[in-house]
């Protein structure tokens, strides 16, 4: 298998520069296409992905998220607004998130693996609120990102998602 695509973090997000970074990776038993169309389809994400509630797309192209997509949701009990800022479709997409006390970058780097495809995933994180969370829960964004890696693996082996 090729090296698999570094993510392309923004100066101010470089992993160097943050409090948190995460990262976790699976590789799933599931085409780069299937993966992709459920990763991208953020208001279903409640349906498999527990630690996410209350997707709502505020602007957008479509009803997936591309590049420039505007949605807010609740992760982790906190209400944010995320800003696709890189999108490469079966690749890689990449968001910014902010709300009261945090500041995040999210990114996903797909690639096509003799199993299927293999998924890193990479979070880095600024603020207060970043800060108390990695002194009193640490695992805990490393568990859940493990979580939705999995249940994102359950649904792309069953197939594409719902059109619409």
């Amino acid at each position: 298998m090729a090296q698999l695509p570094e993510i392309r973090w923004p100066n101010h997000y470089e992993p160097s520069r943050c409090p948190v970074h995460v990262r976790n990776e699976l590789d799933m038993a599931a085409s780069p296409e299937k993966v992709w169309a459920w990763l991208t389809r953020a208001k279903l994400w409640p349906d498999w992905y527990a630690n996410s509630a209350n997707v709502e797309i505020l602007e957008g192209p479509g009803t997936g998220l591309e590049e420039g997509t505007l949605f807010r949701w609740k992760t982790f009990g906190i209400t944010i607004k995320s800003t696709v800022l890189e999108c490469v479709p079966d690749e890689r997409i990449a968001w910014e998130a902010h709300a009261f006390g945090i500041d995040v970058y999210h990114a996903w780097v797909l690639q096509s693996s003799a199993k299927g495809c293999l998924v890193v995933t990479e979070e880095t994180q600024h603020g207060w609120l970043a800060r108390l969370g990695s002194i009193f829960m640490p695992s805990r964004m490393h568990k859940y990102h493990q979580l939705w890696l999995e249940g994102l693996e359950n649904k792309a082996r069953a197939g594409f998602p719902p059109i619409g």
